[in-house]
This record gives structure tokens, C-alpha cells and sequence, in this order.
């Protein structure tokens, strides 16, 4: 497979609005597919309504991945040079990497369960997906969405894991003062889909501390219920080193109404920190509950506090098995080899259609 991936050219197109999980997969994947030989690129569409996306290049300028980006879409075509594969993630990027990529194959991630997925927009990815070679989900939860949901084929869907092998590495100091006393953190955007205010109402009357890493257009009404309920809660944005949070904290908390993955899963296992999460999308292929950590029901304060409560007071070795679970089926060089297969498969499928 190694002769054959390294003449394998392939950009891969992400619309760029901060660092959640897709383009911290991203961050993972472009370096350990350019080690296999194959020649990764990256293509950002900036998005400018406040983001800042700096932090993402700056990384990739680190592991000397080569990348353009763009304001607008414009110049994407250009962008693609001499790749035999467009590789988007998320819808926006798969729409316009449809529109130009030419003659290329087209590869597609599905990174989420999003409900949105399940409307009027199905009849557009169904038209995508007819014009891509393949579509990768990253869990077995999120293939069978694509396909009783959305209407994806099954015979264009192929499943590959996020793989990450130690805890992110920090880009800077924390200008953070974390406070004495049980601490449990979340990490992800403030958004509605994290679940974020059931972790502030389950909070309500235990004594420890919400810690939230990221950024988002809940904060102020996650600010003001923690103020109605009582509840101590620091939100610092995008810390320096995450890692550095993590070992200190006492619990993860991953409280999502749905979930392409939870990369902070996996980020929280293997700094052997407990997880309480929900039973939701592809959470439970990650989180054995019982075993790496506790899995509660979505919207359901009152199960999440409970959990939380019992995991506080007595972690046992819900933390030590997740961090030997996440070193055994997360692997980076298994996600990006079965990648790279994806692309050995699909130009030697496309080379054997060609007339001699």
C-alpha cells in the first residue's frame, strides 16, 4: 500500500469557525496521513462572524502541513492544484467541494448526528454523496444515522474511528486560576447540542466546581442560570493546555443531546480521567458504561447529578480502564491507515474504469 498512497495528492476543505472536534480530528489526521506518504493538504474557509481560526493554522504551521485560506469560497477552485482528491468535512465544505472539484474524486466525513441533517437539507446530501467515491463516518451510531435518517447509501459509507494517542498537546499557558476542591470540566463549544445547562442544573447542591473549555453563544445564559441555581462556574474560553485542566480535574462531565464522537472523550481517557456522559449518538462506542466511566440519559438533571455524585465520591478504576481502553481502540495510525486505504481503494477503482 505504500508505493501506491505516495502518489496519492489529496486537499482536504473544512470551514473554518474556531477548534471543535472536526478540526481537531484535522489537526491528527493531516500530519499522520503525510507520514504514510500520502500528500495531505489543507484548504480552510474562513468563516468571519467573530471566530478565530489563527490558533487551527498556527498548529498545522507546527506539523508542517501546507495550507491556503480563504475568506469566501472564492479561490477554492484554484486551491485544489494538482490533487486527485477533494476531501471535505461538514456540510458546508461538502457542498462547495461538490461544485468544483472537476474530475477529482470527491471523500466526504460525516463528523456529526446533527438533526438538522434529518430535514429538508437530506435531499442535498443524498445528491452529494451520489457524485462522492466514499463517505466516511467516524462511528458505527453515525453510518446507521446516515442511513435510516438521512437516506445515505450503504455501499458508499465507510466507518473510521477518530484516533488520538496521548492528550492535546498545549499550545500556550493558562492564564487560569483553578480553584481548591472537586472539579469537573467539560470541554465544548456553548452550544445547545453540549447539554451544557443540565450540567449546570445537576450541579445544583454538590460542592465542586464547573469548569467549561470553550467558546460559544450560550455563555451568558449559562452564566445566568449558574447564578440562579447556585452553582460555581468558571467559563475561561480556549485554554493554552487543556491537559494540564484535565489532570486536575476529579470527573469529565459530556452531558450532549447528540454526538458525532465527543474527541474530549478521548481526550479525558487518556489522562485516565473518569467520564460521566450521555447514552446518546456514538457516546456508547467510546464510553463503556460501568467499566470506562457512566452513561445517563440526556435532559435528565436529576440522573446526571446522581452520577456525578457517585463518581466524585468513589472513582474506583472507571479512569485506569479508560485510559487502556482508549490506548487499545483509538489509535491515530489506525484511523489514518484505514484512511489512506480509502484512497488506495478508490484510485485503483477509478484507474481500472479507465480505457487502456
Amino acid at each position: 500500500m505504500a508505493a501506491v498512497a505516495s502518489s496519492v495528492r489529496v486537499v482536504h476543505v473544512h470551514r473554518m469557525r474556531g477548534i471543535g472536534g472536526s478540526e481537531r480530528h484535522l489537526l491528527t489526521l493531516l500530519p499522520a496521513l503525510r507520514a504514510l506518504g500520502i500528500d495531505a493538504r489543507f484548504v480552510g474557509l474562513d468563516d468571519l462572524d467573530g471566530w478565530d481560526p489563527q490558533p487551527f493554522y498556527d498548529e498545522l504551521d507546527r506539523s508542517g502541513v501546507p495550507y491556503a485560506r480563504f475568506g469566501a469560497a472564492r479561490g477554492l477552485r484554484g486551491a485544489l492544484g494538482d490533487a486527485e482528491i477533494v476531501h471535505t468535512h461538514l456540510v458546508h465544505a461538502d457542498v462547495l467541494g461538490a461544485l468544483v472539484r472537476g474530475r477529482r474524486l470527491l471523500v466526504s466525513t460525516k463528523h456529526n448526528d446533527d438533526p438538522f441533517r434529518t430535514g429538508p437539507f437530506r435531499f442535498v446530501e443524498r445528491a452529494l454523496t451520489r457524485r462522492a467515491a466514499r463517505a466516511i463516518c467516524i462511528t458505527e451510531a453515525l453510518r446507521r444515522f446516515n442511513v435510516e435518517r438521512v437516506g445515505l447509501p450503504a455501499e458508499k459509507l465507510a466507518v473510521v474511528p477518530y484516533g488520538l494517542d496521548e492528550p492535546p498537546a498545549a499550545w500556550g499557558s493558562n492564564e487560569l486560576e483553578l480553584p481548591e476542591g472537586k472539579l469537573v470540566v467539560a470541554i465544548s463549544r456553548l452550544v445547545r447540542q453540549k447539554g451544557l445547562d443540565v450540567a449546570v442544573e445537576a450541579l445544583a447542591g454538590i460542592d465542586a466546581t464547573l469548569v467549561v473549555l470553550g467558546e460559544g453563544p450560550e455563555r451568558a445564559r449559562l452564566e445566568a442560570l449558574a447564578r440562579a441555581r447556585g452553582v460555581r462556574l468558571l467559563l475561561p474560553g480556549r485554554v493554552g493546555d487543556v491537559a494540564v485542566v484535565l489532570r486536575r480535574a476529579d470527573v469529565l462531565v459530556h452531558p450532549a443531546r447528540w454526538e458525532g464522537f465527543g474527541l474530549a472523550l478521548l481526550e479525558a481517557m487518556l489522562c485516565g480521567l473518569p467520564v460521566v456522559a450521555t447514552s446518546v449518538s456514538s457516546i456508547p462506542e467510546i464510553v463503556v458504561d460501568g467499566e470506562t466511566g457512566v452513561l445517563v440519559p440526556p435532559d435528565d438533571p436529576a440522573a446526571l447529578a446522581a452520577a456525578l455524585t457517585r463518581v466524585l465520591a468513589d472513582p474506583g478504576e472507571l479512569g485506569v480502564r479508560g485510559l487502556a481502553r482508549a490506548r487499545s481502540e483509538f489509535s491515530v495510525a489506525a484511523m489514518a491507515e484505514r484512511t489512506v486505504q480509502i484512497y488506495v481503494d478508490e484510485t485503483q477503482r477509478r484507474a481500472a474504469k479507465r480505457p487502456l
